[in-house]
């Protein structure tokens, strides 16, 4: 079994019966969406542990080889060659070990979010349409989809059916609001059910975001919106 990644672990309250992974961007660390909980949590929400793993350091190519907390290397500008297939994987298998640690305690899968935020959200993507049992939701913020040519053949029932929160910035200028859409595009072509946002702002999350992305938690989770 891979390692997990240590991360950052926070329990809305006592024996959590639903879990989130939350993968953070390019160059953060897991502690960067921990503040989120108390404007994202509602108060009639079931006990939910949030894992923010922190990614593993490595060397950048767009960023002159800079090491930094990084899912995979960017080797250029393009999409086509955008992110190295090799990392992602690498990072998929980390995150299923993640999904796997949770699934030990008694979380089925189906009570599982996986969730990231531009890097994370790529790979909390590309792994949700390959688990073998779907999820409780994929949550994509500011992101697109990789491995735009595996895609169609590895992408499995379950991920097919795994519900997706996807949301970016209408004036992005590090993942282009253009990139978002074909990924939107993309998904919606292998029969995934997008729930697509756009705001008003630029990389990052609004708080009109945080409460959209509330009330499409909260219809999973059986309560009320926050």
């Amino acid at each position: 079994m891979t390692d997990l990644l240590p991360a950052v672990v926070r329990d809305t309250g006592p024996d959590p019966t639903w879990s989130v992974i939350w993968l953070h961007g390019l160059g953060a660390d897991g502690h960067d969406f921990e503040p989120i909980l108390p404007e994202l949590v509602g108060p009639g929400w079931p006990a939910i542990r949030f894992v923010f793993p922190h990614a593993p350091m490595r060397a950048i190519t767009i960023n002159g080889g800079m090491t930094m907390r990084a899912w995979y290397d960017i080797r250029a500008f393009d999409i086509a060659s955008r992110a190295d297939e090799v990392g992602v994987r690498q990072s998929i298998r980390q995150v299923e070990a993640w999904l796997a640690a949770e699934r030990s305690r008694g979380v089925a899968p189906e009570r599982q979010f996986l969730a990231g935020f531009s890097q994370g959200g790529a790979i909390a993507l590309a792994a949700g349409l390959r688990q073998t049992e779907p999820l409780a939701g994929v949550i994509a913020l500011s992101t697109y989809l990789p491995l735009t040519e595996s895609n169609a053949d590895e992408a499995t029932g379950a991920g097919r059916a795994t519900p997706v929160f996807m949301a970016h910035g209408r004036v992005d200028p590090v993942v282009v609001p253009a990139l978002g859409e074909a990924s939107r595009q993309a998904l919606g072509a292998l029969g995934v059910a997008v729930d697509w946002h756009t705001y008003p702002i630029a990389h990052g999350v609004c708080a009109e975001e945080v409460g959209d992305l509330a009330t499409w938690m909260a219809a999973r989770l059986g309560t009320a919106p926050s």
